[in-house]
This record gives C-alpha cells, structure tokens and sequence, in this order.
C-alpha cells in the first residue's frame, strides 16, 4: 500500500558531512572506516576546497537512521585531524522552499503579452467562458488540473499531524503527478477535520480544477467525504488510500492467481485491515469474481451479528464472510488462498501462512514493516508481496493514480465509476506480458514508462462506454 515511502523510514538517513581533514597520512581512510564502523555507507567523497594543511571535503553517506546519524557526527567530532564543519540531511535539502513551483507557459515580454495575457484582452476569455461554461476546459488549466486534498489525520505511516506538516507528502504526490502523467496538481491541506468543512472547502474550489484526490483521510469520515463529493461535483473525486490501493492490488491478484492457476471465485481471502483501503479492496476483489471474503481486525474475524462494529466494519458484516465464521484471524486464515495485509507490522505468523491453502498469495502492504517480512513468509507461498520498494511485486498506488486521472482528464470524465478503476487494474496486470509471469513479478515496475499510457487509454475508453465522458478523444 505505498504511494511514497514513510517519512519514519527515511527521513535522516541521506547526509552530507563537511569535515576538514588534516594533511597527515591515514586520514581519510581513517574517516571512511569511522563511517563504516558506526554502520554507514560512504559514496561520493567531494573535494570542496584544498588548503595549505589539508583539505575540506563533503562525504555522502546513506546511514541506517536518524540515531545512526547522530552517532557519527558525535564520533567524528572526537577524531584527531577532522574538524567537523557541518551536516546536511539530503531529505530535508530537497524540501528546503517546497518542491514544486507555477511556471508560466506564455511569455511576457513584450506590451501586447501583457495586454493579451491580463487587462484588457482577458475581459473577451472570461465573457466566452460566462457565455459558454464548457470552455473553461478549454481557455483555463482546469482541464489538466488536479488538487491533492487533505486534513492531515492519516498521512502515511504518521497517523494525525495537521495539515502543516502533511504539506510534504502532498507537494511529494503532485510530483508523481506531473513526472509520471503531465497532470498538474496542487496541494491543498485543510485547517478542519469536520465532514461538512471539507466537502464545503472542496466544493467551493472545484471550479479552478479537473479532478480532486483526496489524500489522508482518516476512516470512517473519507468514506463519508468521497460520497458526498462524488453526488455534488460533476469532476473525478478519487480517494487514492481506498481505491489507488484497491486497483493496483487487484492488477497484482490478476496476475498472481494467472500464474498459480486458481480463479476468482474459488478463492477464500483474508482482509486483515478494515479500513479504507480494506473495504475498497474487498469491494473490487468482488467485483472480480471473489465470492469468500474474511475482513479481520485485531479482535478477529467481522461476522453478522458481531457487536461494537463501526461503519465500515459493518459492511464487512453486512457484505463478506458467506459462512459466518468467527474466531481469531489464525483460525479463518486457515485454509485461505490469498491474505491480503492493510493494518500493521508483524500481525502475520509463519504458523498462519504455513496453515493456508496450496500455493498461498500473501499481499503483506503495511509500511514500513509488513505484517510479515518477505524472507519469514517467502519459503511458504506461492506469491508475495508487499508495499515496500525494496522487495519485488511493490503494491505502490503510483501505477495507478497518474493513469486514471490521465485518462479522466482526457475525456472531461465527470466521476472516475467502477468500470473505470476496474479498466485500470486489468490494464496494469497486462504490462506484463503472460509469458514472463513469475512469483516476483506479478506487478509492473512503478518506472514502467508503458504503465501510465496504457491504464489511461483504458481508463478513457472504459468512461466513454460507460457514459461519463464529456468527449471521446484527447
């Protein structure tokens, strides 16, 4: 369930040291076996400035943590000939004034620019927009134009930070947005948490815009959110932690059960997580043909008649479980052909793959540490994967989102429905062509130039046949 990896597992492990080493033989050998000692990796060593005693250099270096970090700098300081300067975490350099910015893309340079860009030669574009609405799409950037919408209540692996301090991760997603689909997006954090306060905040700004992503949104309320926005916006609305997550695990379940050779409707799945992301999931996994559905949460299985069950846990019980089964996530596990993981670490033992059915499907998506590591489940199943970028079959929402709000885009969608989503989930499981399916890679690479033109040609067509489309072409 990745969109970018968590700030907890990065942030502080990229640094730049300036030391000034002294002219004496062994020294900088002497740093580089420093930095390797407290558990870093030296790369680039950068002369900075030679001196008549020495020499000042920058070392990049990738260390384990932001503890990790510390240590060195505390140990350099106390070697003899190294003057410690100062350090610089590349993270935080990247973020230093934001890391997007507006662009214009007409010039202004002459006095005719300036009088056709704004007044008086705008006055006759506003009043063809007043006389005719649809072209907005055509003389304004609505049309390619999307916000990235959140509270800040569940930012990634950080849970409720504010809106100020969500402000990276969703400048970091209109990133994605334009370096892999040319979409502009903007990001729009909200200083309220009331359900009613954002659907009147987006509502209000909707005009300047193509598309909304919401983004971080804490359950139950985004569930809430993105209904009330879908009904009242004639634009896509598209929670990507529900159905960015839903659509790229569906293209891996696509592929994963090709490769194994069992169909959806024979298959019994475990949804341990049933929040957004695990209703959306189990929803399209329906839609797929998948008849037997377990939600789970840390009490057990969610059946009819289970009490204390808030909204969404109440469509599980409403929707899923067609035996009823009770118990504990290790008693319904077994026998289970796929376990599909959106909650936390280390909730999945090797006793409850080992339990599963033949050729088992694990989809272990909490970050950063999955419900179970790839090594502990790996000699037991048939397919894993995960969320993260440094193990195969990456469940990452960026083959996802770029694509369908490319294709939405495209066609002036009014709302991205389930025939687009599903038209994206079989597009990313056809990038890979069947012959060289394999149980590392049932899932594209989120580097796949392919991915994004073919989900949105198919996202596009998919809102053409089903009648969302304001137009059929580019």
């Amino acid at each position: 369930m990745s969109k970018l990896n968590s700030p907890a597992q990065t942030l502080g492990t990229n640094i730049i040291l300036r030391l000034k080493l002294g002219n004496t033989i062994g020294v900088l050998a002497g740093v580089t076996k420093k930095i390797a000692d407290v558990g870093g990796n030296t790369g680039a060593i950068d002369l900075v400035r030679p001196l008549k005693d020495g020499s000042i250099r920058d070392f990049s270096v990738v260390t384990s943590s932001v503890e990790c970090s510390q240590k060195l700098v505390d140990e350099l300081k106390h070697m003899p000939d190294v003057e410690f300067i100062h350090y610089s975490d590349r993270t935080f350099l990247m973020h230093l004034g934001g890391k997007i910015e507006v662009q214009n893309r007409a010039p202004l340079k002459t006095r005719d620019d300036l009088s056709m860009a704004y007044t008086p030669g705008v006055a006759r574009v506003c009043m063809a927009i007043h006389d005719r609405p649809d072209d907005v799409y055509n003389l304004t950037i609505k049309r390619n134009t999307v916000a990235v919408v959140s509270d800040g209540t569940a930012v990634l692996g950080l849970g409720d930070i504010g809106p100020e301090a969500a402000m990276p991760v969703m400048e970091g997603k209109a990133m994605l947005f334009k370096q892999f689909a040319n979409v502009d997006a903007f990001p729009i954090c909200l200083a309220t948490k009331s359900v009613e306060g954002i659907v009147d905040a987006v509502k209000a700004m909707a005009p300047t815009f193509g598309g909304i992503n919401l983004e971080d949104i804490s359950a139950p309320r985004c569930f809430e959110i993105e209904s009330r926005l879908k009904e009242e916006l004639d634009i896509p609305v598209f929670h990507d932690d529900q159905h960015g997550t839903a659509v790229v695990s569906t293209a891996a379940l696509i592929n994963a059960i090709k490769l194994i050779g069992k169909q959806p409707q024979d298959l019994k799945v475990v949804v341990l997580g049933a929040g957004a992301a695990g209703t959306a999931i189990s929803k399209m996994f329906m839609q797929l043909g998948v008849r037997n559905i377990i939600g789970c949460d840390r009490r057990g299985a969610i059946y009819k008649g289970r009490e204390g069950l808030n909204e969404a846990k109440q469509w599980f019980a409403d929707h899923t479980n067609p035996d009823n089964e009770q118990g504990s996530k290790s008693e319904v596990i077994a026998g289970s052909d796929v376990f599909i993981g959106v909650s936390g670490p280390k909730l999945l033992s090797v006793d409850d793959v080992k339990s599963m059915a033949k050729d088992p499907i694990v989809f272990a998506m909490a970050n950063p540490t999955p419900e179970i590591m790839p090594e502990e489940a790996g000699p037991h199943v048939a397919v894993m994967a995960t969320g993260r970028s440094d193990f195969p079959n990456q469940i990452n929402n960026v083959l996802c989102f770029p694509g369908i709000f490319r294709g939405a885009l495209d066609c002036l969608a009014r709302t991205i429905n389930e025939e687009m989503k599903m038209a994206a989930a079989s597009a990313i499981a056809d990038v890979i062509d069947p012959a060289v399916l394999q149980p590392d890679y049932v899932i594209p690479s989120v580097f796949d130039a392919t991915v994004v033109t073919k989900v949105a040609k198919a996202v596009r067509d998919a809102a053409v046949a089903s009648g969302v489309a304001r137009r059929s072409g580019n």
